[in-house]
């Protein structure tokens, strides 16, 4: 019998609710599959499960909030048969969590309080998690949005449909939506402060930086840009973002986890990316096997991250198995970013804005865009020598960009 768990889907999460089963008992499961969908303070994530079975029973009921690791299913594995499933059960009592009542009301101030809707009722129509809490969040009725999914579900998109439409006047009282939004943006600050909090606390950062010429990489991403049309053309953050995954190979100590005190280096190399929300918060969900990938595939993962991280639509792969984090400062005009590593992570790269600055070579000044480069990483995995021969690797891809 296999325990299928509520994973961690980052260092920041402890518990989650169970929105809706995408599974029923008696249903084939492959490795990989969707079978969930948990809320979180950041995002209704789209649970994947990496067992092969058969669907024994769903333990907990939608609606339950439950701590992680709590047992979310049990499944046969391949070969096992009900009875002896049933066996197992009977040796292995399982106590199941009640479902969670309704969600504590937002106290709202009575100057602000909005009277109740008047519009007609959704009935059955469906409307994803996602789109529910977007909605939530920019205050837009899911009464007043037009579906356009399978049957006439609602989606993100709608709701940004509806949110671009002119106000209607006299515009609706939005007191409620934005108290809802910032008691949701309170909880997320709190959830990203006790992460980073135990991150400086626990672990012994040292920090480098180095700035890197990047003469060659913009001339060689303009002359490539400009064979593309628009809607194909790259941004030197994929260049910066491959460069890293391009040189972690070489430096394993800086791509893995510490659990329990232990260093575990990985062999693939997931890196997160550092992705601002909406509301306020971040949260760094991972492009997979990143250094395996071309530069076209990465730059349109890259876009659909982001935009899926932003309408709160993420999978737990991309949330639970980040090997390192890239943190990209340069469009907020910072000239350098010094960041707190995200557990149980080892390492994070950063990256300011690109610039022009004086720059000597071979005896005379010029000059060039370059950026910062900057790393904060675990004492515990590395040193400070081999920390500086990384950035130095990644000087060294970025003169190469057609080779990335």
């Amino acid at each position: 019998m296999i325990e299928f768990k509520l994973p961690s889907l980052g260092a920041d999460m402890d518990e989650g609710t169970l929105l809706e089963w995408r599974v029923h008992p008696g249903d084939a499961v492959k490795r990989g599959q969707v079978v969930a969908l948990v809320d979180t303070t950041k995002a209704a994530i789209d649970v994947e499960c990496w067992d092969e079975g058969t669907v024994e029973e769903l333990v907990v009921q939608p609606g339950s909030r439950i701590p992680v690791n709590t047992v979310l299913a049990l499944l046969r594995a391949p070969g096992e048969t009900p009875e002896q499933a049933a066996k197992w059960k009977l040796e292995h009592p399982i106590a199941k969590p009640a479902a969670a009542g309704p969600a504590p009301a937002v106290r709202i101030p009575a100057a602000v309080e909005a009277p109740p809707p008047v519009a007609a009722p959704l009935g059955r129509r469906r409307v994803s998690p996602a789109a529910r809490r977007h909605a939530a969040d920019l205050g837009i009725a899911l009464e007043t949005v037009t579906g356009t999914g399978p049957e006439d579900a609602i989606t993100v998109e709608d709701v940004e449909r509806a949110a671009a439409k002119p106000a209607p006047s006299p515009p609706a009282p939005a007191g409620a939506a934005a108290a809802v939004a910032a008691a949701r943006g309170a909880e997320m600050r709190r959830t990203i402060a006790a992460a980073m909090a135990r991150s400086k606390r626990e672990i012994p950062h040292y920090y480098l930086a180095a700035e890197v010429p990047l003469e060659k990489a913009s001339r060689w991403l303009t002359e490539e840009n400009a064979r593309r049309p628009v809607t194909e053309r790259l941004l030197m953050a994929v260049l910066l973002i491959k460069a890293v995954a391009r040189a972690l190979p070489k430096f394993p100590e800086l791509n893995g986890f510490v659990r329990e005190g232990r260093f575990e280096p990985s062999r693939e190399v997931h890196v997160g990316v550092a992705v601002s929300l909406r509301q306020g918060g971040l949260a760094a969900p991972a492009i997979l096997n990143t250094d395996t990938k071309p530069l076209d595939q990465l730059m349109r993962e890259l876009a659909d991250l982001v935009k899926r991280t932003r309408a709160f639509s993420l999978r737990s792969s991309e949330m639970s198995m980040p090997t390192v984090t890239v943190t990209n400062l340069g469009e907020q005009s910072a000239d350098s970013v010094f960041g707190v590593i995200y557990p149980p992570q080892v390492a994070l790269i950063g990256f300011g804005a690109v610039r022009e600055r004086a720059w000597a070579e071979n005896g005379a000044l010029k000059a060039i865009p370059a950026v910062t480069a900057s790393l904060a990483a675990d004492h515990r995995a590395s040193d400070g020598h081999r920390g500086a021969l990384f950035l130095a690797e990644l000087r060294t891809l970025l003169q190469q960009p057609e080779a990335l």
